[in-house]
């Protein structure tokens, strides 16, 4: 089985750059999509005559924001929206696919924002975040894909130092947050096989930053314990454009 997760940056932008082709290049059998910036009527517009998947979203309240859908050729058991907190769930952050011998969550993390404005409502996020993860580990292994707005080693950021505690996406709080979901026995499944690669799912569109490769390792494929061991490939996929994120994946028997 393959999954693929993909921050695409609005699917109705990505839709004009070669979306369909994309989606057909990665042949993968569920695809978690996030910040697709729009409402279920338009992402079903935007996924037109790309068949052969069942397509579930979970969009913001506010619209154009954040957002985040799941395509599956098989047919979940059932699909969860949210986290169960109204704090969290107008944002359209978390939706969950349930199969038979696991769980499959789309998550789109929610940014600290300029300035560190969120960090705060951020360190909140995180725990709450992780307690619902915790609920859904206690009756069958999960499989996490998504944007988790933060690079969690100095490995998976292109400039560390000057970043350290002064950008959204790599303060100490935030790393912290993250460590605890690796130390409730989730495995990072990139770094469970690549320990020491220089690897970036997300480039700023400034300064060419793409092109000279100053990016973030921010997206990611996290998996239960006892799943770790039926994963048999983790790989970023940097080539594949059309959002400032690049896909990320796995392969896995199940």
């Amino acid at each position: 089985m393959k999954i693929i997760s993909w921050n695409v940056n609005g699917i109705r932008s990505v839709q004009s750059k070669g979306f369909a082709e994309t989606l057909a290049w990665l042949d993968a059998d569920c695809i978690l999509l996030q910040e697709t910036k729009a409402q279920p009527d338009q992402i079903d517009k935007a996924l037109e005559g790309i068949d052969g998947y069942h397509i579930y979203s979970n969009c913001a309240e506010r619209k154009g924001y954040a957002g985040v859908t799941i395509l599956s050729r098989q047919a979940p058991l059932q699909i969860i929206n949210d986290i169960g907190i109204a704090e969290h769930d107008q944002e359209g952050r978390v939706i969950v696919a349930e199969f038979e011998q696991f769980f499959l969550l789309n998550v789109y993390v929610p940014n600290s924002g300029e300035e560190l404005a969120r960090l705060n409502y951020r360190k909140i996020w995180d725990t709450e975040f992780l307690a619902y993860c915790q609920q859904l580990q206690s009756k069958k292994p999960l499989i996490i894909g998504g944007d988790f707005n933060v690079a969690h080693r100095e490995i998976d950021i292109a400039r560390p130092k000057p970043n350290y505690n002064k950008s959204a996406g790599y303060t100490q709080v935030e790393i912290d947050g993250f460590s605890r979901f690796l130390d409730t026995g989730l495995v990072d499944t990139f770094r469970h096989f690549h320990p020491d690669t220089v690897a970036y799912s997300w480039w700023s569109f400034r300064a060419g930053a793409r092109a000279r490769n100053v990016g973030w390792r921010i997206d990611y494929m996290l998996t239960s314990t006892a799943l770790a061991g039926k994963v048999k490939r983790a790989f970023i996929l940097p080539d594949t454009t059309g959002s400032d994120h690049c896909p990320v994946g796995i392969e896995i028997d199940c």
